[in-house]
């Protein structure tokens, strides 16, 4: 089969000046890349002021279950001109699944990747992989071995530390994953039950994926009084490892940190690259960040489990603990309730339909509404109603810092999109990619187009070992988008979220094309991506 893209503007991803010229696609490969090229039986797609870019990658979404779930999957994501993207991140994911914790695992996910039916069962990354391929998907996949899925099945939601057998255990995961085609592997020293591990047991865990020349993608153990401290113990663990490591999200978050705390953070980055340490990091270009309201929970609140946590809480004491908790500074531990307060922390996803009305407010309005003399007695409450299974929008973070972290040479473009439903998802679902053209590119000048683009293709490409991908040149596949950047637009907002982007005219994997005219034409040309 042959494409012809004719007459573009060329972007090549790797941050060179555009140049007009054609595109030819044989066979699922680009061919040639030159001015008047002349293809007999060629598909052809007329690109004269349009731009042709590669298909950008998105090296940060939680779209674990969605081939298997959704079937949706692929609209908002082509509609950004996403063609890759890489599951399993924050050390979150399915699989492994443990018959003793997997349920509890399926309901701690729920609001990061959507409802987990309980049939479903990952025992090892070959399975998890075969049942994605076997779904079909509208775009290529990879995925990470999630250190806390991992610990979490091999212990289960406790804070004791690891036993030299249960590393042992833990480790042949992270090797089995690496030997299914595992990326790397991600970390969530944030969550349960990752932020009790020590970072020598850390280390000593994910050291197997060094071989394999696996990345290191860590959700940080804190991103705002401790992101300075928290951006040094992942140096230190990558180190350890012997790994390349990315700092996923870059950000300080929490209005006393703004304008500061993130300078002290790239200067450790700028400090471990000057002496030969491979560290990246990456970022989504809006001011609120998205997770699971357990995540406003403190650990002494978390020691012994999701479960016994919850059940506390459904006595006065348990949630007069929370409360007392909630409130007080833990050591190590950022707390994003004193932080940015209860304000800028709004409900994006219930599960509870009498709870329906809650999502795209604050806590505090809520609160208020509902009598609540404290908003985290209503954040309990909820918390335990819900079974921990509520998500929230966390605005946390500075504009100003934002494009700082753009500017710099070593970090990509990401969405963390969530997929945990309800009607007030984050925006970032829908429409990180455009946006990040729309505002950063054409409105604020805070990029070049040909800089945007190598964030959000070559660059992240070459960072998660995703082969000939990411690049318009002869001998890289034709995962190609053509699109008008005057009209390429993000239409989700925090109050109107779940709206798909418009403007993206063509999109093409390995030179078929899968949208066009906004919307997909149901083809399954996606693939699994692999080291």
């Amino acid at each position: 089969m042959k494409t012809l893209v004719r007459g573009g503007t060329v972007y090549d991803g790797t941050g060179a000046e555009s140049f007009t010229a054609d595109v030819l696609i044989e066979d699922g490969i680009i061919t040639a890349v030159e001015p008047g090229i002349s293809a007999d039986s060629a598909e052809i797609i007329e690109a004269a002021g349009y731009a042709v870019t590669p298909g950008f990658i998105d090296g940060h979404r939680h779209c674990d279950i969605a081939p298997l779930t959704r079937d949706d999957f692929g609209d908002a994501e082509l509609a950004q001109g996403i063609t890759a993207t890489v599951a399993g991140n924050c050390g979150l994911a399915p699989v492994p699944s443990s018959e003793t914790s997997r349920l509890e695992m399926y309901d701690f996910l729920e609001p990061v990747t959507g409802p987990i039916p309980r049939e479903i069962s990952f025992g090892s990354y070959s399975e998890y992989k075969t049942a994605i391929a076997k779904a079909g998907l509208p775009l290529h996949m990879g995925f990470m071995a999630g250190a806390g899925a991992i610990k979490t099945a091999v212990k289960g939601f406790v804070s004791s530390p690891y036993t030299a057998e249960e590393i042992t255990k833990a480790a042949a995961y992270v090797d089995e994953a690496m030997q299914a085609g595992a990326l790397g592997v991600s970390l969530g020293i944030m969550y349960q039950p990752e932020i009790f591990s020590t970072a020598e047991e850390i280390a000593a865990v994910i050291r197997p994926a060094a071989p394999y020349n696996g990345i290191l993608c860590t959700h940080i153990r804190g991103e705002g009084d401790s992101l300075a401290e928290s951006v040094q113990e992942v140096i230190r663990i990558a180190a350890m490892a012997e790994m390349r490591l990315n700092v996923s999200h870059f950000k300080a978050t929490g209005i006393r940190n703004w304008r500061s705390t993130i300078y002290r953070a790239i200067e450790c980055i700028e400090d471990a690259r000057a002496k030969g340490q491979p560290v990246t990091a990456d970022f989504y270009p809006y001011d609120g960040g998205s997770s699971t309201m357990l995540s406003l929970v403190p650990p002494t609140v978390l020691a012994d489990g999701n479960k016994a946590m919850l059940e506390r809480l459904l006595t006065p004491e348990g949630k007069k603990h929370l409360v007392r908790e909630i409130y007080r500074d833990h050591p190590g531990w950022d707390n994003m309730v004193t932080s940015i307060g209860w304000d800028r922390i709004l409900i994006s996803s219930v599960t509870l339909p009498e709870h329906a009305a809650y999502s795209g407010k604050t806590v505090s309005k809520l609160a208020d509404e509902l009598g609540y003399s404290d908003p985290a007695e209503f954040a309990a409450e909820l918390l335990a109603a819900e079974h921990g299974k509520t998500g929230v929008i966390v605005l946390s973070m500075a504009q100003e810092d934002i494009d700082d972290i753009a500017r710099l040479p070593w970090t990509a473009l990401i969405s963390d999109a969530l997929y945990g439903g309800g009607d007030n998802p984050h925006p970032r679902h829908y429409g990180a990619f455009p946006k990040f053209l729309r505002e950063y590119v054409m409105e604020r000048r805070i990029l070049s187009m040909e800089a945007a683009v190598h964030k959000m293709t070559a660059m992240t490409a070459d960072r998660m070992g995703i082969r000939n991908r990411g690049r318009i040149q002869p001998g890289f596949r034709g995962d190609v988008l053509v699109f008008n950047p005057d009209k390429f637009t993000d239409t989700a907002t925090y109050t109107v979220p779940k709206k798909l982007s418009r403007g993206m005219e063509w999109v093409l994997l390995e030179g078929r094309t899968v949208w066009h005219g906004e919307k997909q034409n149901g083809k399954k040309e996606g693939k699994i991506l692999s080291l």
